[in-house]
């Protein structure tokens, strides 16, 4: 079952409701920030989301591509970011169909609407032949997946043989080490989170690794920058809870509302070391 209790309407309804707002706090990047190493640089929110980005790409060492997809592309980001670095082609797919309207047009606004196109697609059920792409990117997005699998051999499906798969997603930390399975307060934090931002659920960064391999990826990386990102949510309670944010977000309805007050349980996710940032890159 890849749509339990309607979990995509959920999401479809939480992202129409509240992109405009995020977009006029935060801009068009709806993603995590990268502080350097250990999350000591002192950036502004925007810089170290760009440079996420762009540490994505050294990481995984993409030099060049010539169609991409993103999926789970919010207004456009990313895609528009990659799209115009690498000149190249670009589909992104979402849920929300105010996030596809929206950006759309955020591609003609800096004319590269003859190259990249945004439609409302699922990730588990991609509309797009097999070996399509030569990158598929998926940056915050696997958390949402209600299969995991299913996801995986997807990605992988319409990906070109040589291509790259880049996928950096919300994790909870590994169950396999000294710390040994999460305790019931941890499974209580974790299903907050989960009612608030609409998940079915994360899993750890080992377990998307197995899932990578069993689905034929080659070159396998997986690392884990939860230090290098966890300065972001407060940094982003800050943004949040200025007069002009509140306004926004008492008017985008108790959904946004919730999602607002409800920041702290990243932030106390990443402290506690529950919550991971996990990334994962492999070839076809």
């Amino acid at each position: 079952m890849t749509n339990p209790s309607g979990l995509s309407e959920k999401i479809a309804q939480f992202y129409d409701t509240s992109s405009n707002l995020w977009e006029q706090i935060w801009g068009e990047h709806m993603h995590h920030g990268y502080y350097g190493r250990g999350g000591n640089c002192k950036l502004n929110r925007r810089q170290a989301q760009i440079d996420l980005i762009e540490e994505l790409l050294i990481w995984a060492n993409i030099q060049e591509f010539s169609n991409l997809v993103d999926v789970g592309c919010g207004i456009g980001g990313s895609t528009l970011y990659l799209a115009e670095k690498f000149s190249a082609n670009a589909t992104g797919i979402t849920l929300s169909p105010v996030q596809a309207n929206r950006a759309t047009e955020r591609a003609i606004e800096v004319k590269l609407e003859d190259q990249v196109q945004f439609q409302v697609a699922d990730a588990l059920n991609m509309p797009f032949l097999d070996n399509n792409f030569d990158l598929v990117w998926s940056l915050e997005s696997g958390e949402h997946m209600p299969d995991k699998e299913q996801f995986f051999q997807e990605c992988y499906r319409v990906l070109k043989p040589g291509g790259t798969f880049i996928c950096a997603t919300w994790c909870h930390r590994s169950t396999n080490s000294w710390a040994g399975e999460l305790t019931e307060d941890e499974k209580q934090h974790l299903a907050e989170i989960y009612r608030v931002y609409c998940l079915p659920y994360v899993i750890s960064l080992p377990e998307y690794e197995t899932i990578a391999h069993d689905c034929g990826f080659n070159n396998i990386k997986v690392d884990d920058w939860s230090m290098e990102v966890a300065p972001f949510w407060d940094i982003v309670i800050d943004s949040a809870f200025n007069l002009e944010a509140i306004a926004g977000v008492l008017n985008s309805g108790w959904q946004t509302v919730e999602g607002a007050l409800s920041l702290g349980l990243m932030s106390r996710g990443y402290e506690r070391g529950l919550i991971r940032f996990g990334l994962i890159s492999g070839q076809k």
